[in-house]
C-alpha cells in the first residue's frame, strides 16, 4: 500500500527569491509536464514493437521466425511492403562469406499478409526487370537524329550602300 501512494506522489520543489503567483503557475506547467512524459514512457514500455527490429525483440515475442536469404536485392524496396502488410522483420549481415549474406527474418500475425508482401514485392521487382532502359532509347534516337540529313542554310548577307 505504502508503494503504490508514493509511485502516485509527486513532489515538488521551487527556488526563488521572491514567491509570486507566475512562478507557482510554472512549477505547476513543469509538474503536469513531468507526469505526462512519465505515462508516456510507461506506455511505450508496454507496447510490442512492430516493423523493423533487432533479432532478439522479433524472437522474444515468442512466435512463429522464419528467414530468407536475400542477397541482391533492394532491401529498402521490401520495407515498404513490409510496412504496408504488418510483417516484423530483422535484417541481419552475415560476414563470414564473400560477398556478404543478407539474412531476413520475419514475422506476421497470419501467413497470408507474408506471402502477400513478397507477391507484391516480386513482382515490382519483375516489373523492374521487364522496363526497357531509357538510356538504350535515348541513344537510338540521338542516332536516328544523326542520320537526318541537315538543311543548309546559307547566311550570306551582302552589304550595299546606296546613295
Amino acid at each position: 500500500m505504502q508503494e503504490e501512494v508514493e509511485n502516485r506522489t509527486v513532489n515538488l520543489a521551487i527556488s526563488t527569491t521572491k514567491l509570486t503567483a507566475r512562478s507557482i503557475v510554472r512549477l505547476g506547467l513543469k509538474g503536469i509536464a513531468y507526469i505526462k512524459r512519465k505515462s508516456q514512457e510507461a506506455a511505450m514500455k508496454n507496447e510490442k514493437p512492430t516493423g523493423k527490429q533487432t533479432i532478439q525483440e522479433l524472437i522474444g515475442q515468442n512466435q512463429g521466425v522464419t528467414n530468407i536469404d536475400i542477397s541482391k536485392t533492394d532491401l529498402k524496396g521490401f520495407e515498404k511492403y513490409a510496412r504496408k502488410y504488418g510483417v516484423d522483420y530483422a535484417i541481419t549481415k552475415d560476414k563470414s562469406v564473400l560477398p556478404p549474406k543478407y539474412l531476413v527474418f520475419f514475422k506476421a500475425r497470419d501467413a497470408d499478409a507474408m506471402t502477400a508482401a513478397f507477391n507484391d514485392y516480386s513482382a515490382e521487382i519483375l516489373a523492374k526487370n521487364n522496363r526497357p532502359s531509357v538510356l538504350k532509347t535515348l541513344h537510338k534516337l540521338i542516332d536516328a537524329v544523326r542520320d537526318i540529313p541537315a538543311k543548309v542554310v546559307s547566311r550570306d548577307k551582302q552589304r550595299e550602300q546606296s546613295r
